[in-house]
C-alpha cells in the first residue's frame, strides 16, 4: 500500500469491503462503523491517530518510518516530503479524533476492486450516516481509516491515516494530508459556486468547481458519502465534451500551431485556485522556446473559454514529452491577454 499528500499532487491510495466474486472465489469485504466497534478497538484506533499525529506535527519522519508496514518503508519518500511539507501547518496544532472506520478484507489473494459498505444504506443508496471506501488491489488483512481534525497557526488541516494490523499493532499503509478549505471556503461552497456556474451557462467552470467541492468534502480520494454521490450526479448534467477529461485528448488551436491536450484539473496554489492544462509536446529541451508555447497554450485556453477568467486565479500550462519529462508556466489569469 502507499502513501498520498494532496498538496503533492494527490498521490492515493484505495480501501473498499462488501462481498464479491473475483477470478471465480468469494471474497468478503466488511467495513464495521465506529458505533459497531467494541470500545477496546475503537480506543485503540483512535490512540493509534493520535500518536502518528504527534511524531508528524513535530516533522520527525524517522520515527514514522519505524511504524509503516514494509512497503511503504520501501518507498518512502513520497510520506517524507508530506511531513516535511506540512510541518509549519502543524507544529503545535491541536487535533481531534474523528470516528474511525474498520476494514476487513478476506481472501488469499489481492482484490481487484475492493468495496466497503459502512453503516446503513437505503433503498435509494447511502444516507446520511453511511460511506463507501474503493480500493483497488488490496491485500487481504484488516484496516482502518483513522481521521484527525488539527487546527493550527496556519488554519486547519485534515489528517487521515490508513492503518493495516500487523500482529497486534496497527502501522501505517497511507498517509493523507490536506487543507479542507481553499480561500477560506469549504466544499459546500464551491458546490454552490458550481450551481451559481451552471445557472450562467458557465457548464466548464461548474464543472471544476464539482470537481473541487468532491475533493474537499471527504478526507481520503477513495470515500465516497450522501453528499459526493449527490454532486456525481449534478456533474454529468455539466460534464464537458471539449476538455481532456477521464482519459479523453482534446485539440486545441493557437499561436498558429494545434496543441494536443492529455489532461486538465483545478489545482488549489496556496490560497489560489489554478486550472493545469498538459499538452504534448515532442521537445522541451530549449526551455525558452517551450515557454513561448505554454503561454501560446494559456491564451488559446482562455480565448475558447472566457469564463476560466471568473473561475481561476492563473493558468498552468505543461508541456509533457513522450519520455514524460515535462516544463511548466504559470501565469496569473490578468496577465493573460
Amino acid at each position: 500500500m502507499r502513501v498520498s499528500n494532496i498538496n503533492r499532487l494527490r498521490l492515493t491510495l484505495n480501501c473498499v469491503f462488501a462481498l464479491m466474486m473475483w477470478a471465480g472465489i468469494a471474497r468478503a469485504q466488511t467495513c464495521f462503523t465506529a458505533a459497531d466497534m467494541d470500545e477496546p478497538t475503537r480506543t485503540a484506533l483512535q490512540n493509534a491517530g493520535k500518536r502518528y499525529f504527534d511524531i508528524i506535527a513535530r516533522g520527525d519522519s524517522g520515527s514514522l518510518k519505524q511504524n509503516v508496514i514494509p512497503s511503504l518503508a520501501a518507498d518512502f519518500n513520497g510520506v517524507e516530503g508530506a511531513v516535511n511539507d506540512n510541518q509549519a501547518s502543524l507544529s503545535g496544532a491541536q487535533a481531534t479524533p474523528r470516528a474511525p472506520f474498520l476494514l476487513k478484507a478476506e481472501g488469499n489473494a489481492p482484490l481487484q476492486r475492493a468495496e466497503f459498505l459502512c453503516g446503513v444504506f437505503g433503498p435509494s443508496g447511502q444516507t446520511s450516516n453511511s460511506a463507501e471506501f474503493v480500493i483497488p488491489n488490496l491485500a487481504p488483512g484488516n484496516y482502518s481509516i483513522v481521521t484527525l481534525d488539527a487546527s493550527g497557526s496556519k488554519g486547519p488541516r485534515t489528517i487521515s491515516f490508513v492503518l493495516q494490523q500487523q500482529g497486534t499493532d496497527w502501522k501505517v499503509g497511507g498517509l493523507y494530508i490536506k487543507d479542507p478549505q481553499i480561500k477560506g471556503h469549504d466544499g459546500h461552497w464551491f458546490a454552490d459556486q458550481a450551481r451559481a456556474f451552471k445557472s450562467k451557462s458557465q457548464t466548464h467552470n461548474a464543472w471544476f468547481y464539482y470537481v473541487e467541492a468532491r475533493e474537499l468534502l471527504v478526507p481520503v480520494p477513495f470515500m465516497y458519502t450522501q453528499n459526493t454521490d449527490k454532486l456525481y450526479d449534478e456533474m454529468q448534467t455539466v460534464k464537458p465534451t471539449d476538455l481532456p477529461i477521464e482519459g479523453k485528448m482534446t485539440d486545441l488551436a493557437g499561436a498558429g500551431q494545434t496543441f494536443g491536450l492529455t489532461t486538465i484539473f483545478p489545482l488549489p496554489l496556496g490560497q489560489d485556485l489554478d486550472l493545469v492544462v498538459k499538452y504534448q509536446a515532442a521537445d522541451v529541451s530549449d526551455t525558452a522556446k517551450t515557454f513561448q508555447e505554454n503561454t501560446a497554450v494559456m491564451k488559446a485556453l482562455l480565448a475558447k473559454f472566457p469564463e476560466f477568467r471568473d473561475g481561476f486565479d492563473g493558468i498552468v500550462a505543461r508541456a509533457v514529452e513522450p519520455s514524460g519529462r515535462d516544463y511548466g508556466s504559470m501565469l496569473p489569469v490578468k496577465e493573460i491577454k
